[in-house]
């Protein structure tokens, strides 16, 4: 889902969530804000002081190539990776890294090139109606859907690789939706009275209990299960008692 910490898009208030997931019935929860890490720490830790388990992921933006920045090129689509384990948040900085140190342009963006240099770790999802697969399906290639599942399967191996129903949050409650259309009126610089403003036209981005996606989703329980897996799946562990600091290499003789 997307946090306060999907600057001007998501409303989902990382101190109020855990407690709405618990009422939800649920005992998991997944960040995935748009091409950043900032609020994993936050999110990390009330979600362990509340004792629901804490997916680390982000909803990266991928393009053709991350070092090609003219206007002409500056489509991009969404890819979720979620942190298997620790090496998976290794390579999932890295890539948020290079993002913006190196393929930033409106977007911080990376590419299949470097995504499949640094997949170690991730498990991937199809993400919203703005991802690769989607809008391929959406607009009938159903052979060049095919190939791409195909080709991210065996990049990141089929049990690391899925194609995502699941319900996409923005908000934590139905009568958020208001809230997050004011958000994106801030973000594009228009008013609620724009009439063509960029809207989201649908009340249902919000966070809904496993019983609102059976019945959004009628015999497909285990894919509603198997979001569930997956989230036990990832385990990323943060050592809050250990200085961190990077390696930065010097001359012989010399100390950093």
């Amino acid at each position: 889902l997307h946090t306060e910490y999907s600057l001007l898009d998501g409303a989902c208030r990382i101190k109020k969530l855990p407690a709405l997931i618990k009422e939800l019935g649920m005992d998991a929860c997944a960040i995935t804000d748009h091409g950043v890490l900032y609020g994993v720490v936050d999110f990390y830790t009330a979600c362990q002081d509340a004792g629901v388990h804490p997916v680390i992921g982000c909803e990266m933006y991928l393009c053709p190539n991350m070092d090609e920045k003219v206007y002409a090129n500056r489509e991009y689509s969404h890819l979720i990776l979620l942190c298997e384990n620790n090496t998976g948040y290794q390579n999932l900085m890295y890539l948020c890294s290079e993002a913006f140190t190196r393929g930033f342009y409106y977007k911080p963006r990376i590419d299949y090139k470097l995504l499949r240099e640094h997949s170690e770790g991730l498990i991937c999802l199809t993400a919203c109606l703005s991802g690769d697969l989607p809008k391929l399906l959406l607009d009938g290639r159903i052979a060049e859907a095919e190939k791409y599942t195909r080709e991210m399967a065996a990049l990141f191996g089929p049990d690391h690789f899925y194609i995502e129903i699941t319900n996409d949050c923005h908000y934590m409650r139905r009568e958020d939706a208001e809230t997050q259309e004011v958000l994106m009126c801030i973000q594009t610089g228009k008013t609620l009275d724009d009439e063509n403003r960029m809207r989201m036209d649908t009340d249902q981005l919000y966070v809904k209990s496993e019983d609102e996606m059976l019945a959004l989703f009628p015999g497909h329980a285990d894919a509603v299960q198997r979001a569930h897996d997956i989230a036990m799946r990832c385990n990323v562990t943060f050592d809050f008692n250990t200085v961190h600091l990077p390696h930065f290499p010097v001359p012989e003789g010399e100390t950093s």
